[in-house]
């Protein structure tokens, strides 16, 4: 019997580029005012043929407006409004638009089925250095997200970014943050492990995260945190099949979202699923696809949300999987 390894088959949709924060490893924002906003004509061109593709998560990933500046309430409306036109068209959206107030997110969860804010790392040392310039990046404010996000009962990804500065004691001290704000609320479903792989648009001249020491930052997040956790890392970052079985055989159980496009690291495009899966396949693993909320977390979502989630696990039911955890872990 094949070991099984989920993952998400999703579209990232882009809002805008723009950020306030000049994280000096990103490549993705933009300028502030630099940037053409998504319209909601051009999503729903971009969606449609996807209906028959067979994504099932619109990721709404996108830079971030100034809280004070006087375009952060469209910035807002747009985002929501990007999800309403996903939930209409049949898919399930997730989205990540960094830091969001208290209302903003309460409103978001109305159309959204799960969300999620990267910690990255919990030490302040380094709004020294790669975050000098990202007033978002402040570890408590990232924090207070991940509560308020328990608060309001959503659920929720974040994970560390890893290799951009910090040492082994800070990966312990943001994994055993997450255990403890998980503990009181039990509503984090995934934790990712991202390691940084450097881009053409980036200033920073830091090099790539150690790949063959992801293994053991795996080991440690999964003696640290809460077994119902699921720990994700993202396989095109992965660049052998080797270390990738290796992070599997550490304790990883999910590959994320995979799409035609990493946003957050252009220069490293995903595999195509069917590809993955075969190469998988020859090491003992099956890839399975799942939905951007956890079974556990259904009876969160209001009515009709929950309605169309169930109608996606009915779907993924049919799938000829033939194994009973399969179908367990689809719902």
């Amino acid at each position: 019997m094949p070991n099984l390894i989920t993952y998400s088959p999703a579209y990232t949709l882009v809002p805008t580029y723009e950020c306030f924060n000049r994280c000096t490893y990103c490549n993705f924002r933009k300028e502030p005012g630099q940037d053409e906003w998504l319209t909601l004509d051009r999503a729903e061109q971009i969606l449609r043929p996807l209906q028959s593709q067979g994504v099932i998560e619109i990721l709404i990933l996108s830079g971030e407006v100034h809280p004070q500046h006087p375009r952060r309430s469209a910035w807002l409306q747009r985002i929501y409004d990007l999800c309403e036109l996903a939930l209409n068209l049949g898919f399930l959206p997730h989205t990540n638009a960094g830091i969001l107030s208290f209302e903003e997110m309460a409103r978001l969860k109305t159309v959204n089925v799960s969300m999620g804010l990267m910690l990255e790392q919990m030490t302040p040392t380094l709004l020294k250095t790669v975050h000098r310039h990202a007033p978002s990046k402040i570890p408590a404010v990232r924090q207070q997200q991940l509560e308020w996000a328990g608060e309001l009962k959503i659920p929720f990804t974040t994970g560390l970014l890893l290799g951009i500065g910090e040492t082994e004691t800070d990966w312990i001290g943001t994994l055993e943050t997450i255990a403890q704000i998980h503990d009181r609320y039990r509503h984090i479903q995934e934790v990712i492990l991202q390691p940084h792989s450097p881009g053409q648009h980036q200033s920073w001249q830091g090099s790539a995260f150690a790949i063959e020491t992801l293994p053991e930052v795996i080991q440690l997040a999964r003696t640290l945190l809460p077994s119902d956790i699921t720990l994700q890392i993202p396989p095109n970052l992965i660049p052998t099949p080797s270390p990738l079985i290796a992070c599997l055989e550490a304790g990883a159980g999910d590959l994320g979202g995979i799409g035609p496009k990493d946003e957050v690291n252009p220069n490293y495009p995903h595999l195509h699923d069917a590809s993955l899966a075969a190469t998988l396949q020859q090491y003992g693993w099956q890839l399975i696809p799942r939905l951007p909320i956890y079974p556990q977390y259904d009876d969160w979502l209001a009515p009709d949300l929950k309605a169309q989630v169930r109608s996606w696990r009915d779907s993924l039911l049919q799938l000829p999987i033939g194994n009973g955890k399969a179908k367990a872990l689809m719902g």
